[in-house]
Formats: C-alpha cells, structure tokens, sequence
C-alpha cells in the first residue's frame, strides 16, 4: 500500500470513529431527564449527609474516580465538598479483599463497609457483564442503598441488577466509554443545578 493510500485509509478510519461517537451523542439524548432527575436525587442525598460510592473495572473505574473527584473537589462553581468514594481507589484493600474473598467481592465488602441505606452507588461498566460490579449491585440493594448502572447496550446483567439503568446504545466499547464521560459531567451539572450551586 503506497503512503497516500495508508493516509487515506487512516483518516477514513478516525472519520467513522468520530461520526460513531456523534451518532451515540445524539442517540443518549434521550437519556438527560434521567441524569437530571438522578442528579436532584443524589444531591438530596449529599445535602443529608449521605454519600455517593462509585466502581467499574479498567476505564471504568477511572471514569468512575472522574466523577467521585469532581463531587469531593468540584466540578465547575465552587462549593463545599461532598461525600464521594472511588471503590477501586484503595488498593491494599482492594487486594486484600480479592486475595482473602476472592476478586468477584473486591466492590461488594466495600460497599457493605462505606455504605449506608440511603447512599447511592454509580456501577459504570461498558459490557454491563464485569461479575465485581454487578455483585456490588446486588450488595447495594439488599443493604437498602440505590444502585444505578450507567452501561453499554441492553440487554445486559448490571442493566437488571440496578434499580435504574443509563445505556449507551454503540457497537464499539471506546465510543461507549467515550459517551459514559459525556454522562458523569452531565450528574455532575445536574447535582451542581440542584444544589443551587450553579448561576
């Protein structure tokens, strides 16, 4: 393949990746009452006292540790921090618990040692099939707390585990992640607006 064409071919390529994500963008539209609702939501239980927990494996957790840091520092207007945890964060315990419990309960023990009934927990997963995420659902709703799955396409296990359920309806898994970020700065705004922190 000569130069131009490999050029030609590249750039063809990062044009369907850029118009999938445009695509998924308009489609999760759909989504913004949900997240505007969830952020009234999760502020009531941040201005209670309450806490947010968060966790997702890989990318995930690192959108997941996105969103507990915009709450704890802020996101765009300055106000008082807010009671927000990373799951994955802490790795002595993260590798304590997958060594002594085994690596499907690495969220589960942590959401029954930090949550309250009340709190919320934010599942973010891409497939919607990671076994430690879905068992910290389950965890969550038997100890009274709200689970919420922000995913890939239904159908998929989380989706059903969680009280609620945002899908990003795309084929490829980076579009997905991509789409989850666009999510979590969106609850952000939101708990800002119902916060009244926001001009």
């Amino acid at each position: 393949m000569t130069a131009p064409a490999a050029q030609t071919r590249t750039a063809t390529a990062r044009d369907r990746r850029l118009e999938a994500l445009a695509e998924a963008a308009l489609r999760f539209r759909e989504h913004v009452p949900a997240i505007e609702a969830w952020g009234g939501r999760l502020a009531g239980v941040l201005r209670g006292g309450g806490r947010l927990l968060a966790c997702g494996n890989g990318g995930s957790a690192a959108e997941a540790q996105h969103l507990t840091a915009e709450l704890v520092g802020r996101f765009e207007d300055e106000r008082r921090p807010l009671s927000a945890i990373p799951l994955h964060g802490d790795t002595s315990a993260v590798t304590a618990i997958g060594n002594d419990y085994g690596p499907v309960n690495v969220f589960a023990r942590q959401v029954q040692a930090h949550g309250r009934p009340g709190d919320v927990l934010v599942c973010l997963s891409t497939s919607g099939r990671s076994p430690n995420v879905i068992a910290a659902a389950h965890r969550a709703r038997r100890l009274g707390i709200t689970a919420w799955a922000i995913t890939g396409p239904r159908p998929n296990p989380l989706a059903e585990a969680c009280d609620e359920a945002i899908t990003v309806r795309a084929a490829a898994a980076a579009t997905v992640q991509e789409i989850h970020l666009a999510a979590v700065h969106l609850l952000c705004g939101a708990v800002d607006d119902a916060l009244g922190v926001r001009p």
